[in-house]
């Protein structure tokens, strides 16, 4: 079993923010998709998602800061055992043996010796050789390999959150949902979802990349978006039609709008962790026809005396 901390290679103490920065570096490095013929970055890649899973669920990285689950989210074993000499220390015990920090007595392979406590417990039935006792210091069965789903999830769905169909490597299609926070490297994991083995079923791992949109744009977790508006529009002002990732909402243009200039529209753009969301940014655009001879003969007879350009010197 790995610590977690170490596959991610980060302090104990290391942030939220420390975490997910590693995490994304070695899920970029290690992915399937660009180790196709290297199994073993497959299975780091496994190791690095799961390690990533239990240092940002907060209970379960506290749990295994106290020692109470390994860096498998397993319990961690009974009455403290599998310290030996690294918790303070072994002392002499007969040939072979000793004992660990806890005061319990190993022998000569290594597995500690339970028979006087069981002895005590149960009358010494069953304590040595065998029975009760004989199921202390097995190693689990092994599960199943995880399996590493890829989902492209169009742009618009990403920032609304809204369900994807997942079809699993039985045939069987799940409904999944998508975390707030969600992003292209974005990794879910679906507990016993994996291959069978003789200790129970891997996880899958679905591998989140957002598609991108042929107009918005991501921001962090704003959405960004260039809206051309006509001359007219912005010379008198008015209120115009603008597309969002949720639906379409009435924008006012002030009157006198210039190229550049940016609106925000609260809350329409992707959803944050705790709970908000970001805004939409809209960019004014002014869109002149190419070959309109109205307007061509009104410029001809208008004059703007203004040298828009001399703040750059020019």
């Amino acid at each position: 079993m790995a610590d977690p901390y170490q596959t991610l290679g980060v302090a104990r103490g290391a942030s939220e923010a420390d975490i997910k920065k590693a995490y994304r570096k070695l899920a970029k490095e290690l992915h399937p998709d660009r180790n196709k013929d290297n199994p073993k970055a497959s299975e780091r890649f496994s190791q690095v998602t799961n390690a990533y899973d239990l240092l940002t669920d907060k209970d379960k990285r506290a749990r295994f800061d106290r020692g109470e689950i390994d860096g498998d989210g397993n319990p961690a074993a009974p009455f403290g055992f599998g310290g030996g000499a690294g918790r303070g220390g072994a002392r002499p015990g007969g040939p072979g043996g000793g004992f660990n920090s806890a005061g319990y007595e190993f022998g000569a392979g290594g597995e500690p010796d339970m028979s006087d406590i069981f002895e005590g417990l149960f009358g010494g039935g069953q304590a040595r050789g065998g029975g009760f006792a004989s199921g202390f210091g097995r190693r689990p069965q092994p599960r199943g390999a995880n399996v590493t789903y890829r989902l492209q999830v169009p742009f618009i769905d990403a920032a609304t959150l809204a369900p994807q169909r997942v079809t699993l490597g039985d045939g069987k299609t799940i409904d999944l949902k998508l975390p707030a926070g969600v992003e292209s490297g974005t990794q879910m994991k679906l507990g016993g979802k994996g291959e069978q083995g003789p200790g129970g079923a891997g996880d899958a791992i679905v591998a989140i990349e957002v598609q991108s949109h042929r107009f918005f744009t991501r921001d962090g977790d704003d959405v960004r978006l260039d809206l051309p508006v006509t001359l007219g529009e912005a010379v008198a002002g008015g209120t115009v039609r603008v597309p969002t990732v949720d639906k379409a909402v009435m924008l006012t243009i002030p009157k006198g709008t210039t190229s550049g200039k940016t609106l925000r529209l609260k809350g329409k753009g992707f959803h944050r962790k705790d709970g908000t969301r970001g805004d939409q940014l809209v960019t004014l655009v002014i869109d002149v026809p190419a070959d309109d001879a109205a307007l061509q003969q009104f410029v001809a007879g208008w004059t703007d005396a203004r040298n828009p350009r001399a703040a750059m010197g020019v």
